[in-house]
């Protein structure tokens, strides 16, 4: 199986993919350490004011996608990393709620920015068969990348320095700037430019079939809340494994990751493929669900060996749900507004996100095991339901193969 991308623009998309996910991991391990330790704030405050930049970002991603689409995919991303690299640079300067508030805010809005425009530079930039096996590519190179970033900035949290804590923005800042240098160096593509009066920035949302496919691609996609949070807190309160079996978990998370992802993405290149996919994902899911059921209660060497089988079967759900996510994203965006759709199609992931952990915590820790059967019917429905709101998408534009 081959690891490396092709030469070219893959390899040059994986390598500024890998220097900005260090850079994002490096302080995505402490940030609550900064925040309550140099700022000053309570953990209460860190988590509202951190939901609150998450709905800012929900509600902004449509609009900030217009934009984009106006500004150009490539401007737009260059000027999200740029600012990225500004805003964490100026971390440690902040005091007090209100400078939290404005800072965590405005990172979500430019890493918004960011993302649409990278996501609509990679369509543009690459051919349509090609699409889906580099931007595995690229998942992998993140996932490294995250890796290697929480490494660092778990070392500087382990000295428990208040100089180490104060460098470790200043570290993501620059390693941001850094990554901004690699984007301005990347071809400009043929942007497909709007002829005629400008579309609304709202148009992504008044189309109903791609929207709900949104929705439910988001409910596919809780699986990254099932093993950052639910799995952890299960296993945690509700088994007898060892409290150390998590972190061996993470690692061979990241493992699978980097070595299956772009195998899992084979074949979601078109929408019928990317709708298999997604029902791959949920069919992997369940069984994760399942296994981690019976393990209230049973004997320890059988309640971890469950343990691995669970996590490893949301991991694969975790592969194949992002290789149709990619596809359907791929084939579903208009040329002239892709980026705009792709803010619409985050929109099912970061409801998700918003409303996922208590949901799916009260489900499967607080209320009863049988909540995680609960949880996999529901994904299953969802992957049941985005088949025919993807081909109803679209059949609106010709494009079922």
């Amino acid at each position: 199986m081959r690891l490396l991308p092709p030469p070219g623009l893959p390899r040059r998309l994986c390598l500024q993919s890998a220097l900005y996910a260090v850079g994002s991991g490096v302080f995505l391990s402490g940030n609550a350490v900064f925040f309550t330790q140099i700022v000053g704030l309570s953990a209460a405050q860190v988590g509202v004011g951190i939901s609150i930049a998450g709905v800012v970002a929900f509600v902004a991603s449509v609009p900030v996608g217009a934009l984009v689409d106006r500004l150009g995919p490539l401007r737009s991303w260059l000027i999200g990393a740029l600012a990225e690299g500004c805003i964490y640079l100026a971390y440690p300067w902040a005091r007090g709620v209100v400078a939290f508030l404005a800072i965590v805010i405005l990172l979500a809005l430019v890493e918004s920015a960011g993302n649409s425009g990278r996501g609509a530079y990679t369509l543009d930039a690459l051919d349509r068969g090609a699409r889906v096996k580099v931007l595995a590519y690229v998942r992998s190179a993140l996932n490294l990348g995250f890796t290697v970033g929480a490494l660092l900035g778990g070392l500087a949290l382990a000295t428990g320095s208040r100089s180490a804590i104060m460098a470790v923005p200043l570290l993501a800042g620059f390693l941001m700037l850094l990554n901004s240098l690699l984007i301005a160096r990347l071809p400009k593509p043929a942007h497909h430019e709007q002829t005629g009066p400008p579309p609304s920035r709202l148009a992504a949302l008044r189309d109903r079939p791609f929207l709900a496919m949104s929705l439910l691609n988001g409910l596919v996609a809780s699986h990254g809340v099932l093993l950052t949070v639910v799995f952890p807190l299960w296993l945690v309160e509700r088994t007898n494994a060892p409290h150390a079996l998590l972190a061996w978990l993470f690692a061979l998370n990241t493992v699978l990751a980097v070595g299956l992802q772009v195998w899992a993405a084979r074949g979601a290149e078109s929408v019928p493929g990317a709708i298999r996919a997604c029902r791959i994902a949920a069919g992997f899911i369940a069984i994760g669900c399942v296994a981690a059921m019976f393990t209230a209660g049973t004997p320890r060497l059988l309640t971890i060996l469950l343990l691995v089988v669970a996590y490893v079967g949301i991991t694969f759900g975790e592969l194949f749900q992002s290789g149709g996510g990619w596809g359907l994203v791929s084939e579903l965006s208009p040329p002239t507004q892709r980026a705009q759709y792709q803010g619409a199609f985050r929109l099912g992931g970061q409801l998700q996100s918003m409303l996922g952990p208590a949901a799916f915590t009260a489900l499967a820790v607080t209320w009863n095991p049988l909540g995680w059967l609960l949880i996999a019917t529901l994904i299953a429905i969802g992957a049941l339901a985005l088949g025919p709101a993807a081909r109803a998408s679209a059949t609106s534009r010709e494009l079922v193969s």
